[in-house]
């Protein structure tokens, strides 16, 4: 009797405890109903999101409820992943009930790492494709146009928006000097617009990449080279630069916290499906190792 059982434990040790097959079925399935579910909730964006602004949902609404649906996703693809990788799995005979218990959750976190590898890698262009859908649905061909744009190009043009109260110097007239009482000295750049628009524009570039800001020293050449342009005085040029300035500082910190909501979504949506692949690879195998009475299938106990 003891060399049976002692026969039947390295029977046991000698068969993997991985059953790649149904990890690679699940992870295969999990990620084709995750891009199915991703397609779905790119057509409800472009349902629910109006270019009008007296229709469709909110931007903050609109953002709140893509979180709330990649859980969703993350939640019912990765229970459906772990499922199978447990039901296919082939049957463990002779080993505990609690290394079962363990081999099944161990089985459907793997096919959710599994899956999660493969739709970041295969299923990126796609689900790519489709988020451009929906945002190319809302901006329209305007949002095409803008694709290309350099975002500092839009600040620089801000900058030497023409001021409707104030007409731009003519180019022929003389330049007079700041101690003759001209309020508008001249561009320091010279008289050739688009040298001190590049200009204006690789500072700006520079800074902001640096340090989001501009020095001291650059604040004042710009606004001498705005009013220059524009017919400014030199008070609201710094006013016009100040204000454009904070405009960008707006925008970036907008865009950090975006993309920083973005990433805590993402980061709850893993976290609900490797739980939800291990307790759905838990409930597959109890199934699995169940029992047939006539048509009515009794898990086993867990």
């Amino acid at each position: 009797m003891e060399t049976d059982l002692r026969a039947a434990s390295m029977v046991v040790d000698a068969q993997s405890a991985v059953s790649w097959g149904a990890i690679a079925a699940g992870a295969v399935g999990a990620a084709a109903l995750a891009l199915l579910l991703i397609a779905f909730g790119a057509g409800l964006g472009l349902s629910a999101v109006s270019p009008w602004s007296d229709s469709g949902v909110s931007a903050s609404t609109f953002k709140t409820g893509t979180g709330i649906y990649l859980v969703c996703v993350a939640v019912m693809s990765s229970a459906v992943g772990g499922y199978l990788a447990a039901r296919l799995r082939t049957k463990w005979v002779g080993v505990h009930s609690h290394e079962v218990f363990f081999r099944d959750t161990a089985h459907g976190f793997i096919a959710w790492a599994f899956a999660t590898l493969l739709s970041a890698s295969a299923l990126s262009s796609v689900t790519g494709y489709l988020a451009n859908g929906t945002a190319a649905g809302v901006g329209g061909a305007a949002s095409q146009a803008t694709r290309s744009v350099n975002p500092a190009d839009i600040y620089v043009d801000k900058l030497f928006r023409p001021d409707a109260a104030t007409p731009a110097p003519a180019a022929s007239a003389p330049a007079s000097s700041p101690a003759a009482g001209n309020p508008n000295p001249p561009a320091p750049s010279g008289t050739n617009p688009n040298q001190s628009r590049a200009e204006v524009l690789r500072l700006w570039t520079a800074s902001f990449q640096g340090n989001q800001d501009l020095s001291a020293a650059d604040k004042t050449y710009v606004a001498q080279v705005v009013a220059a342009r524009t017919g400014m005085s030199q008070a609201d040029a710094e006013k016009r630069v100040n204000d454009v300035i904070v405009e960008a500082k707006t925008a970036a910190d907008t865009a950090r916290k975006g993309a920083a909501k973005l990433s805590f979504w993402l980061t709850a949506a893993m976290l609900f499906g490797a739980f939800a692949a291990s307790l759905a690879a838990v409930e597959g195998g109890a199934l699995r190792d169940g029992t047939w009475n006539d048509r009515v299938l009794i898990p086993r106990p867990i």
